[in-house]
């Protein structure tokens, strides 16, 4: 009986690197080559959720030492954010983050308030881009 318990202590101690980082690499070398849109932000919504999570793990690290399922909990939490049935990352972040970062600090670009869903060139962001070709091409005639 102590091997088996020696065995699932193993796999549980395994579970973690697999479904945190193993199979959302694989998943995101896949959505990098696929022509579908949808894949690609899935996993770039998860990779943005996975660092905060790491993140905050990290500032709460004494807090997190006082409960005792924490790994078991953030396991559950993340097979949610990674697994296709339920798509968990793209939903966090529609419904949460695109909400409060991009249209309250962002607001002109991905559909912010005014801007009919496209990015503007009046924008921030148009203006950097505007910035960056006039730097790159000024490089490149001198």
């Amino acid at each position: 009986m102590s091997r088996f318990w020696t065995l699932m202590s193993g796999l549980h101690q395994l579970a973690g690197p697999v479904t945190m980082l193993l199979y959302p690499l694989y998943a995101s070398v896949v959505a990098i080559e696929s022509a579908s849109k949808e894949d690609d932000q899935q996993w770039l919504s998860y990779w943005i959720l996975y660092s905060f999570l790491t993140l905050m793990e990290m500032l709460l690290q004494p807090l997190l030492e006082w409960i005792p399922i924490w790994y078991d909990v953030k396991l559950i939490a993340v097979l949610w954010l990674v697994l296709p049935q339920f798509r968990g990352a793209a939903f966090i972040y529609n419904k949460f983050v695109r909400e409060q970062v991009i249209q309250r600090y962002c607001p002109g670009i991905g559909g912010g308030p005014g801007t009919g869903g496209h990015k503007s060139s009046s924008s921030p962001n148009g203006k950097l881009k505007t910035k960056l070709a006039d730097l790159i091409t000024t490089k490149k005639a001198s």
